[in-house]
């Protein structure tokens, strides 16, 4: 009995061909299951992680009564989704809310300007707010990198939660180093 007969099988039973692709089968799974690639990218390396504070200002958000918008998780303490670039971040938290005062220009008699509350209307639904949120961002030679995205101010960043969805501005980004 040859090792290899002349239809190309092993031991007359086996062709070589099927042994081949079950090899290379079985070496493949076994690459994914026990020799996993490292956490990352390449361009990751090297990076340090640390906890970060971004303020944001939402300008002119139409919202009927915000307790209701702070009754499911909007206020310190809670947690809202991110979504920066189109890319989901995932939770982060919030460490503090402020409906900002809306006012208005009123030039004086002697030609200065003031700056004073706006005026109250029944119907006037659109409201200012500052954020701060903290969560944990990748250090890197071009700034902080939360998820796969950058930060910096002037940046939109999309807020989603339960009964919301809006845009935000970056006004400051500030490091907390360990």
């Amino acid at each position: 009995m040859t090792i290899l007969d002349s239809k190309g099988r092993l031991f007359g039973k086996i062709n070589i061909l099927d042994l081949g692709a079950a090899l290379v089968i079985l070496l493949v799974i076994l690459g994914i299951f026990f020799f996993p690639g490292g956490s990352g990218s390449v361009a990751q390396v090297g990076t340090k992680t640390v906890p970060i504070e971004v303020d944001l200002v939402v300008r002119g958000l139409n919202v009927l009564d915000t307790q209701q918008l702070y009754a499911q998780g909007f206020n310190k303490g809670g947690k809202t989704n991110v979504i920066i670039r189109n890319q989901p971040y995932g939770q982060i938290e919030i460490k503090s809310v402020e409906e900002l005062p809306r006012t208005v220009l009123v030039p004086q008699p002697d030609g200065s300007v003031k700056e004073l509350p706006e005026p109250n209307r029944a119907n006037n639904f659109s409201k200012d707010l500052r954020l701060t949120v903290a969560g944990k961002a990748k250090i890197t030679n071009e700034g902080p990198v939360l998820g796969n995205s950058k930060v910096k101010i002037g940046m939109p960043i999309e807020l989603d939660g339960f009964n919301y969805n809006f845009n935000a501005t970056v006004i400051d980004v500030r490091l907390k180093e360990k």
